[in-house]
């Protein structure tokens, strides 16, 4: 099957998927936001600054020019930082044709509106095929053909399956959900949570303290998601419960390595500079915050972990009102009710 895909984006993640799916045979234009950036790659054919050591294929072409991207192209795939994605799809919508279907592979919520990302695009390119691409799947691993697996979800399950028919191979397994409102709030809030983790690895904490923290916090995600309307079994999966044991656990996690920085004593500006990439946890932890004012649902990592990050709460007095909460379930009242003691 011979298709041409344009991915708009050549950070890390933009360039392991330009870097997969041309290793599957597929023409890519891999898009970059500056004409240096784009010159650097195609001479270099590696991305030295985000992917080092991994060789880009010879089908993969490099442009700065969006409409040379995404033309003549069967599947568009979206790869900016989520603060990018409003004004991308913006720039795309006269470029878009009515056959042509957008992956959305960021992660995280719009600042200001609280939209999920899927629902920008659809606000700027209102006609189009939209799925989104999620899970636990760190670039540096799936571009060095590190077996893996995702879940795309789509409002329309014919979109779904392409788009999974065109992503999968033996390295990288595609599952498919129809829940796109969980996938997208799964992928985006554990990066609250895996900021947290780090904090706590900051602070020399230990094990013990991380499997509560992951374990309260998926909790928190499944709680605030379905109030959305989300499905609860969605955060058992990968987009869930996956991608939050990858990201709390892995130093390839940006959001993670802030938060060690911050765990350690850094500002929040510091440890950003020192990261040197997007850390997509910082907006989603206000975002967040802001929702579950919005829901009225109970969420207190993320309202600590906005504390910390927002009004310069100190992260161990942040840990211990955790601790000394007042004493409670483990599950939801409503669950409890089937319990007999």
């Amino acid at each position: 099957m011979s298709i041409n895909i344009g991915v708009v984006g050549s950070g890390s993640w933009g360039t392991a998927l330009a870097v997969m799916l041309a290793k599957k045979g597929y023409h890519v234009n891999l898009w970059s936001w500056l004409e240096k950036e784009s010159k650097r790659l195609a001479e270099a054919r590696e991305n030295i600054e985000f992917l080092p050591g991994v060789r880009i294929p010879d089908n993969v072409s490099f442009t700065w020019d969006l409409e040379r991207c995404v033309q003549n192209v069967e599947l568009i795939v979206i790869a900016v930082p989520s603060h990018a994605v409003r004004t991308t799809a913006r720039n795309l919508r006269p470029l878009v044709k009515k056959d042509q279907t957008l992956v959305n592979v960021s992660k995280g919520l719009e600042e200001g509106s609280l939209l999920r990302l899927s629902q920008v695009i659809e606000q700027e390119i209102s006609d189009a095929n939209i799925a989104v691409l999620s899970g636990p799947s760190h670039a540096e691993e799936v571009a060095r053909d590190v077996p893996t697996a995702s879940v795309v979800a789509s409002k329309q399950r014919k979109i779904a399956e392409y788009v999974q028919d065109i992503f999968m191979n033996p390295q990288f397994r595609v599952y498919t959900n129809p829940d796109i409102v969980g996938v997208e709030l799964g992928g985006a809030l554990k990066n609250v949570i895996a900021l947290a983790a780090g904090i706590c690895d900051g602070l020399s904490f230990g094990d013990n303290t991380k499997a509560a923290l992951m374990t309260r916090g998926i909790a928190e995600i499944s709680r605030l998601g379905t109030a959305m309307g989300a499905k609860p079994e969605t955060f058992s999966g990968l987009s869930g419960i996956g991608d939050l044991i990858v990201t709390c656990t892995s130093m390839h996690s940006r959001n993670r390595r802030a938060g060690i920085l911050i765990g350690k004593g850094r500002t929040l500006e510091e440890a950003l500079k020192e990261v040197h990439m997007v850390v997509e946890g910082v907006n989603t932890t206000r975002a967040a915050y802001q929702l579950a004012q919005r829901y009225q649902v109970e969420m207190p990592i993320v309202n600590q972990a906005y504390k910390v990050l927002f009004e310069k709460k100190d992260p161990r007095a942040a840990v211990m009102d955790l601790m000394m909460r007042n004493k409670t379930h483990e599950v939801e009242e409503v669950v409890m009710e089937q319990y007999s003691w």
